[in-house]
């Protein structure tokens, strides 16, 4: 008779599709069975009362990005605490090329701060100067090493590409199959827009909404989309922040176009009033594209349950707000266009997403495993291995108590700020335990994961990304030939 490392016993396992009673077997750090009266073992994991969840997959999260002028607050150490404090055990970073420099040395750079990881991780390549070395030389071997997402932004100075210069990432990424993610709002309207509330002396945190209207991203969104479809080039969108710019996915894929969307969770709970906050407390709530209305998080719920929106994640880019280094950067108080964008998100995405959606009565419990877990290991190549508790998996799971009541304190986040945007949220639901590989890596209240505990997941081609063989002419300009 088998004996288990593990067997988790009671509990009811939520998958993307069902939710059902049984015990899970692990073995080796991977789950080896599900069934009941699974026997022996040396380790039992009463999960009575309880849900019994995959650990959280999040797939945009800032750690340790430096050189950028503000400084991150998290580190991989800090960083991946604040993730297994919120259930999420694997988690993609940005590995920023640095205008001017080599991406593959900032790579192997962000290897070696991510040996502090107390989660698994894999990474986006961040392009914001695509050179042919970087394109033809560096960016084929980083996506072979697993590195199977490329990052691009279309505005932001210093760090966005033109047209031109987006093509060329696009047809890099479909010659080594890799999956393009972008930052979608239109640069020149927002600068232009920045420029006239300036001169207006409009100048508080409030504004930041203003320079960045719904029709920046939206353009944009249509724009990268056009883009990639005549070059046959699968991407995800990034933080949709509203109705309009969903819709645009929405009518790509009605089109069969290989395009998803995520969105965040502050874009289902803040909106564009927290920016107009007493004196210089609205700086807590800048991050780009902004917060909308209620109406466009409607919206946006809508989306998810339709699945036109697939993920949903932290966008996790944390900086102090009472730190010379953080949101006082440029000073207490600063225009709205330079204090910096992000807010830390990564120990709440779960329960603020679980209470608005499923306590709330907006979505089911499979529906949350797929926009926290399932979905994004299936869109980033993670799946199976990861975002599934299945056979073969790697044993992440979350316990969670669906009742649990807890009032957010920054200080519950776990991470390197010095605030959460969801003070005094209460939440209905939450993790009373994290596991990574059989592992707990949090009891509740402390994370008991070590530094280094975390792995890098190389991610191999995989089906889902392939692109459709469909061009807008018989011309495939990618690799110059008729079709």
């Amino acid at each position: 008779m088998t004996t288990w490392d593990t067997v988790v016993r009671g509990g009811k396992i939520v998958s993307a599709t069902e939710v059902y009673e049984a015990d899970i077997g692990i073995k080796d750090g991977v789950v080896a069975a599900i069934g009941r009266d699974l026997g022996p073992c040396q380790t039992i994991v009463d999960a009575r009362g309880l849900l019994v969840l995959p650990g959280g997959v999040d797939t945009h999260v800032h750690l340790e990005q430096t050189g950028l002028g503000p400084e991150m607050c998290d580190n991989w150490e800090s960083g991946t605490a604040s993730a297994a404090a919120g259930g999420t055990t694997t988690v993609v970073c940005f590995a920023w090329q640095p205008k001017g420099g080599s991406l593959a040395a900032i790579t192997a750079d962000y290897h070696v701060k991510a040996r502090q990881a107390r989660v698994d991780y894999t990474f986006h390549l961040t392009v914001t100067d695509p050179t042919p070395e970087v394109l033809e030389v560096e960016l084929p071997r980083l996506i072979a090493e697993g590195c199977r997402s490329v990052k691009v932004f279309m505005t932001y100075d210093g760090v966005r590409l033109d047209d031109r210069q987006a093509l060329r990432v696009l047809a890099a990424a479909r010659r080594n199959e890799a999956l393009v993610c972008v930052h979608a709002e239109n640069h020149d309207l927002i600068a232009w827009l920045t420029e006239q509330l300036v001169s207006a002396n409009l100048t508080t945190p409030k504004f930041h909404a203003y320079a960045k209207p719904m029709i920046a991203e939206r353009e944009a969104v249509y724009r990268i989309i056009s883009l990639a479809e005549a070059l046959d080039v699968p991407i995800q969108i990034f933080h949709v922040s509203g109705a309009q710019s969903a819709e645009e996915i929405a009518r790509a894929q009605a089109r069969g176009l290989k395009v998803w969307g995520e969105t965040c969770i502050h874009y289902l709970t803040l909106t564009a009033e927290d920016l107009d906050r007493p004196g210089f407390e609205g700086a807590k709530f800048i991050f780009g594209p902004p917060a909308r209305t209620e109406a466009d998080q409607e919206a946006l719920w809508g989306y998810l349950r339709r699945g036109i929106i697939e993920v949903v994640s932290s966008d996790h880019s944390p900086t102090r707000f009472d730190d010379p280094k953080g949101k006082k950067f440029a000073g207490d108080p600063a225009p709205f266009n330079k204090v910096p964008n992000g807010i830390p998100g990564l120990a709440a995405r779960l329960p603020v997403l679980f209470t608005e959606g499923v306590s709330k009565g907006r979505i089911d419990l499979p529906t949350f495993v797929r926009l926290t877990s399932t979905n994004p290991a299936k869109l980033f190549g993670l799946f199976p291995q990861k975002g599934s508790l299945a056979v073969g998996s790697d044993a992440d799971f979350i316990l969670w108590d669906a009742e649990k009541s807890v009032v957010l304190t920054n200080e519950l986040m776990h991470h390197g700020g010095d605030y959460t945007p969801y003070e005094g949220y209460q939440t209905q639901g939450y993790p009373v335990a994290t596991y990574l590989r059989g592992r707990a890596i949090f009891d509740g209240r402390t994370v008991t994961g070590p530094a280094g505990g975390g792995r890098f997941i190389a991610r191999p081609p995989y089906p889902m990304i392939a692109p459709l063989e469909r061009f807008p002419t018989p011309f495939n300009a990618v690799d110059g030939r008729l079709v």
